[in-house]
């Protein structure tokens, strides 16, 4: 490599991909690196990898996938702003704006995109916060906007709307079938916590009992097409 080429690669943002989903990875890795002011620095498939990954790479951009296998990405989002206040941070999801959208920005992000989006749309929300800018389509402002003018009324858009991240994730893995035990074990909680958590859920959601809790649960996550 030619010493003109070190000092353009040194210019060029670092990208760090976060997603569970080979062909994402390839493909975003593939699309990135043709920009003349973006390079993919590393990719990982699961949280742990992703904070070794930054640790070592120390990336200008990561771009997370909300959700990575059982795990909910929020979380990762949360512990990555949390370490690393200066990264700026992309999400990526398939996953309903209007409910996670807001969430994301709050845990951490800059920018939200769908991945049902044209693939200008993520080089555009990248260049967008590494600028210092907040990335959101006007279809998710507008959803915001609502959300937020409804919230001032008292009112809710979503019936998960109450619950917070931590709630939220393990609303998704009580509709996806995981029992208590395992709950506990992959969110490093013990059972009296998470039964806990399943208190505070079915309070705020009005459920009288842990079956109407399951039963909505998954529901919930097959009108979110979450569920194969």
């Amino acid at each position: 490599m030619t010493r003109q080429n070190n000092i353009a690669n040194k210019l060029k943002n670092k990208v760090l991909i976060v997603d569970d989903h080979p062909i994402v990875c390839n493909g975003l890795a593939e699309l990135i690196n043709q920009q003349n002011d973006f390079d993919v620095c590393g990719t990982a498939n699961n949280d742990i990898e992703a904070m070794t990954a930054i640790r070592e790479n120390d990336p200008d951009v990561a771009i997370v996938d909300i959700t990575l296998g059982d795990k909910n990405g929020l979380r990762l989002i949360e512990d990555i702003s949390e370490s690393y206040p200066d990264l700026r941070m992309l999400t990526l999801s398939m996953h309903d704006e209007s409910i996670y959208a807001e969430r994301c920005l709050r845990a951490g992000a800059r920018g939200y995109v769908m991945k049902h989006e044209p693939p200008n749309k993520i080089v555009k929300a990248m260049r967008a916060i590494i600028a210092g800018d907040i990335y959101i389509s006007g279809l998710v402002g507008k959803q915001m906007l609502n959300k937020f003018v409804k919230k001032e009324s008292g009112a809710y858009t979503s019936p998960t709307d109450p619950l917070s991240n931590r709630e939220l994730e393990i609303f998704e893995m009580i509709g996806k079938g995981t029992k208590t035990r395992d709950i506990a074990d992959q969110l490093c909680l013990s059972v009296k916590t998470v039964e806990s958590y399943m208190n505070r859920i079915k309070t705020k959601m009005n459920y009288k009992d842990s079956r109407k809790l399951f039963l909505h649960a998954v529901q919930w996550l097959m009108s979110e097409n979450k569920l194969d």
